[in-house]
């Protein structure tokens, strides 16, 4: 188990989960991992493969919600993936006992490479991605940790939207959570490879525009796209959630309708 003086035990979705977090660098997960996880449906029994997955946070979050869901946790990084780990064996998780993995593996790793690392092609009846978005002239952090977590390279969503279409199952899900200027870039990796897609708006406030998308496919499938109505985290004032993205938020409801 990690030192206590260097790492948090963080409670979600009111303490139905808890994580082991790096307290002063990495990645802390917060609330788009949650809005990735409600991406996917209510009842939802099958595998899902959480890439680039930190601490694991989206991961548990759907295994929270879906009490059938069987989980693996896809993360390079082995400090993370050590945070994992630690999360799977914390007494307070568990009722999640045998349905997370852990598996540390590159994300944009190829063929015979990538099912080498245990990621085998067809396989996982959803894949869910909160991939690295900050641009790389935006200010970046001086933890290395933390800046392979936030700093997207060029081609970057390319490569992982294909790695999700190469071990997602025919007909299997997607979902990705990113800010709302990369959507073209999304669409386009996206196509040939997944459809039916629809789209959530992620906004502030409700005179405010969208700080993420969350959009969700799936693979080989067709269909005209959906610009679904928006979620709105906050009140025109005050830091209050609405009632609607606390229940999102806190693992009661999905984000999409069905």
């Amino acid at each position: 188990m990690p030192s206590a003086e260097t790492f948090t035990i963080d409670a979600f979705h009111r303490g139905r989960f808890h994580l082991s977090q790096p307290a002063d660098k990495g990645h802390r997960a917060g609330v788009d991992a949650m809005l990735l996880a409600a991406a996917v449906p209510d009842g939802f029994d099958g595998t899902v493969a959480d890439l680039g997955a930190g601490a694991g946070a989206a991961g548990f979050a759907v295994a929270s919600r879906c009490k059938d869901a069987k989980i693996l946790l896809v993360e390079r990084s082995p400090e993370m993936t050590d945070c994992a780990r630690c999360s799977i064996a914390l007494s307070e998780n568990e009722p999640y006992a045998g349905r997370i993995n852990v598996l540390q593996a590159d994300v944009e790793a190829t063929g015979r490479q990538r099912v080498a690392a245990g990621l085998p092609d067809n396989h996982f009846d959803f894949v869910i991605m909160n991939p690295p978005f900050n641009g790389p002239r935006d200010r970046a952090s001086p933890d290395s940790l933390r800046r392979d977590a936030h700093v997207m390279t060029e081609g970057l969503l390319e490569r992982w939207i294909r790695s999700a279409a190469a071990i997602a199952a025919a007909g299997g899900g997607f979902a990705i959570i990113a800010r709302a200027e990369s959507l073209e870039e999304i669409l386009t990796a996206c196509a040939g490879r997944f459809g039916g897609i629809e789209i959530c708006p992620i906004h502030p406030r409700p005179q405010l525009a969208a700080i993420r998308i969350v959009l969700r496919a799936r693979k080989g499938a067709r269909g005209m796209l959906k610009l679904l109505p928006p979620l709105v985290l906050h009140g025109e004032e005050g830091r209050d959630f609405t009632d609607r993205a606390n229940a999102v938020i806190n693992g009661e409801q999905s984000l999409f309708p069905i």
